[in-house]
């Protein structure tokens, strides 16, 4: 749902000040370090309640100050409410208040029922060219906005692997078998899941990253499981069972949904491997379209059009070359489609060429934004 307006307090260098947001497309024009990516930071803050930036709270206040506050306001145009909706953050030291409507939101989940959004940045890069650990934290992240029971799974399985971690750290082995049932149990449920989301991305990825890269020859994805995919729960009781040993000399778990891969293959050969540095960038911003379609598909009904999150790119069009900028800019959402888009630019890009109809354009300077008028 569009951002109407977003006001910040002593939030990084941005200026205290409450900007308009009501368009389509909003672009940030600036040098490096004005405070662009802050902006985004900003709205991304108020759709999830932390940055994507992986900086702690302490970290973001302006010199000086004991915390920082947020306000955005959106609308939701298929809603029957003519009311905006309203979030708020403010924290301060270790205590973080968010609110809704003025009502506390007491789980961070429950923004991604709300106004989530998908950050298209540099550190995205890693998902295509950085260890298996970050295409997992991608696809987590993907799956847990499709389904806050993805998220009740995902963090019930990492808490019992943290229990039984402990136990095999510390000789506790009478807990053992009762944590494995658990481990299996939520660990089905996350295989399950990650399959259906692995047939949502490999049908279109293909043909996707083929669009836009002109290369001849498909790049797939692949879902490999730790843990065999059809296995019962007796097996995987029984296999754990078995490594138990091994597992108690090393002190780790060694087996199960925190273990599995995600892979590109290209040609029967690991794609990540061989590509150029365009290549593997371009992976990791299909990714991102590709999640961005999946909770759009995922919110349409009978009676409603789909609800697109916030999209946030954070100069992700400067590392393309003109023919794939061109063909990248076409699989976003078009004019009239409901959905809302945050660019950051230098000047000397050529942004003029990406503008809609209503595009509202800041100039961008020491944590200023001037608005410029259109024609």
């Amino acid at each position: 749902m569009p951002f109407k307006r977003a006001r910040f307090s002593s939030f990084r260098n941005l200026r205290d000040e409450e900007i308009g947001t009501e368009a389509e497309r909003v672009f940030l024009i600036g040098e490096n370090g004005q405070g662009k990516t802050n902006f985004l930071e900003a709205l991304y803050y108020l759709c999830y309640g932390s940055s994507f930036r992986g900086a702690v709270d302490a970290q973001i206040p302006v010199t000086g100050a004991p915390g920082f506050g947020l306000t955005g306001v959106w609308a939701d145009p298929g809603a029957e409410s003519i009311l905006d909706d309203e979030i708020s953050v403010r924290v301060e030291g270790a205590a973080k208040d968010i609110r809704l409507n003025g009502k506390p939101l007491k789980d961070r989940k429950e923004l991604v029922l709300h106004n989530p959004a998908v950050v298209f940045c540099h550190e995205d890069f890693t998902f295509a060219a950085g260890d298996p650990e970050r295409r997992r934290f991608f696809f987590d992240q993907c799956a847990g906005m499709l389904s806050l029971a993805y998220i009740d799974s995902l963090r019930a399985y990492k808490r019992v692997l943290k229990q039984r971690n402990a136990a095999l750290k510390e000789s506790a082995y009478d807990l053992l078998d009762a944590l494995d049932l658990l481990l299996v149990s939520h660990g089905r449920d996350l295989m399950a899941a990650r399959r259906r989301l692995h047939g949502r991305f490999q049908r279109e990825f293909p043909s996707l990253y083929g669009a836009v890269s002109l290369l001849d020859t498909p790049v797939n994805l692949a879902y490999s499981p730790s843990w065999p995919e059809d296995a019962s729960v007796d097996a995987l009781l029984a296999a754990l069972r078995d490594r138990r040993e091994s597992e108690v000399f090393l002190g780790t778990t060694r087996s199960g949904p925190h273990r599995d891969r995600w892979d590109f293959s290209c040609a029967g050969e690991r794609f990540t491997e061989k590509a150029s540095t365009g290549q593997l960038r371009l992976v990791s911003l299909i990714l991102r379209i590709i999640e961005a379609r999946a909770y759009a598909e995922s919110t349409a009904t009978a009676g409603r059009a789909p609800r697109w999150p916030v999209l946030l790119l954070d100069d992700v069009l400067l590392e393309l070359d003109v023919g794939r900028r061109r063909r990248f800019l076409e699989l976003l959402p078009g004019p009239g489609e409901g959905a809302q888009a945050f660019f950051t630019f230098l000047p000397e890009e050529p942004w003029t060429e990406y503008e809609h109809g209503d595009t509202i354009v800041y100039e961008v300077s020491h944590g200023r934004f001037r608005r410029e008028e259109r024609l």
